[in-house]
């Protein structure tokens, strides 16, 4: 049995997971291709023009595998902890697929409720039974690719640059690099190290979500708030960028909670959409570098 699995939204927080859990259960993995422009074209085509960027793209990654397996894993993620929530595009994602594009195979659509290991388990007997209905082998299949899961790293944190500037936002605006225009090889090349919200200790991150008055229900937005406040007080990084889907309705809310914790600290967003200019970014991206330099130098001087 071949198993799609599109290359987008949460794909970088889960697909050692899942590829390893269907391969587990004798399954052929067919993953879609990194992001280009094809994809893009085929997305904003197939999709309702409120949807924000990732969305759409992933309506490309879809459409590009329909023709391709037997079934596509499209998980439905309600939540990732208890009394916590992410965007509600995601609890309609399979509506808005099954809607916007025709001839596809086999939905794989089992919800997602939480991370804990009871809940994924129940999602894994679910989804599993697409493959096989031998439960145990199912369980056996779950074991390991968790297993796998938690033994691979996360994120960038690399300490050999002698500046470092912090990316925060959705993971898949943070790892696909036709979304951001490769903006961390950009930053490579100007000498400076990426550090992501995902290798920030997650006791760090409670940390200052306690300190809130009122805690966000948003899962992502509890994340990368703590993550920013974090960085800025540690130390972790020189700068942080912020890169967000235009029209995001949990960016709007954690992008304010930030800038007024952070004070000063060196602070750019970047909107991100299909008509967003590679020159007009890389113009801004390098201004932010110059004034990090500059910051850099005169605290040198003046130390």
């Amino acid at each position: 049995m071949k198993i799609g699995v599109p290359q987008g939204l949460l794909y970088s927080k889960y697909h050692i997971f899942a590829k390893a859990f269907f391969e587990e259960l004798g399954a052929e993995i067919i993953i879609s291709p990194d992001t280009n422009k094809r994809i893009l074209d085929e997305g904003v085509h197939s999709c309702v023009d409120e949807a924000c960027l990732p969305m759409k793209v992933f309506h490309g990654h879809v459409s590009w595998l329909k023709d391709k397996c037997d079934a596509i894993l499209i998980p439905r993620f309600i939540g990732i902890a208890e009394k916590q929530y992410i965007c509600p595009m995601f609890c309609g994602l399979i509506e808005m697929v099954s809607n916007n594009i025709t001839g596809l195979p086999v939905l794989i659509d089992a919800p997602i409720y939480s991370l804990k290991n009871d809940k994924l388990s129940e999602w894994a007997q679910k989804a599993g039974g697409t493959v096989t209905r031998d439960k145990s082998r199912v369980e056996a299949a779950f074991s390991e690719a968790m297993r796998m899961y938690r033994s691979a790293a996360a994120g960038y944190n690399e300490s050999e640059y002698p500046l470092k500037i912090a990316l925060i936002g959705h993971v898949y605006n943070i790892y696909d690099r036709f979304i951001n225009m490769d903006i961390k090889n950009k930053l490579n090349r100007m000498g400076f190290g990426i550090v992501t919200f995902d290798t920030i200790d997650r006791q760090c991150i409670d940390a200052e979500i306690d300190k809130l008055f009122k805690k966000p229900f948003w899962s992502f937005a509890r994340e990368y708030y703590g993550a920013a406040v974090n960085i800025s007080k540690t130390g972790k990084a020189d700068g942080i960028i912020y890169l967000s889907s235009f029209s995001c309705g949990v960016d709007s809310v954690v992008i304010e909670l930030i800038q007024s914790e952070i004070g000063d600290f060196p602070f750019m967003v970047l909107k991100l959409d299909e008509h967003t200019g590679e020159a007009g970014t890389d113009t801004r991206i390098e201004a932010f570098a110059d004034m990090l330099k500059r910051r850099c130098r005169l605290g040198n001087h003046l130390s």
